[in-house]
């Protein structure tokens, strides 16, 4: 496994919470607001219908299996990461690109 590269301040941090010099500054206050966040960003309460081609939820349920997980948690991760940004549609991508 290969070592992830540092910054001089990684290091120092690193350095640091190994040789137990560490201190914390977060505060009580910013602890909890910071798990509420969390909570919040995780909690699955809304509940929506779809309709998909029967090849499509077969492809779908075969790469939940693949990664061990039920396929409902990877659609619900596919949508969570497009809405975030991190997934991008690269036909789409290149597409736009030829249009230009």
């Amino acid at each position: 496994m290969s070592k992830a590269k540092l910054s001089k301040e990684e290091k120092e941090l690193l350095d640091a919470v190994e040789s137990g010099k560490f201190e914390s500054t977060l505060t009580e206050a910013r602890r909890n607001e910071l798990e509420a966040v969390a909570t919040n960003t995780f909690r699955k309460d809304k509940r929506i219908n779809i309709r998909l081609s029967n090849r499509d939820l077969i492809a779908v349920q075969s790469r939940a299996s693949e990664e061990g997980i039920p396929y409902q948690t990877l659609v619900s991760s596919i949508i969570h990461k497009y809405v975030s940004g991190s997934l991008r549609d690269i036909a789409a991508n290149k597409k736009r690109q030829g249009d230009a």
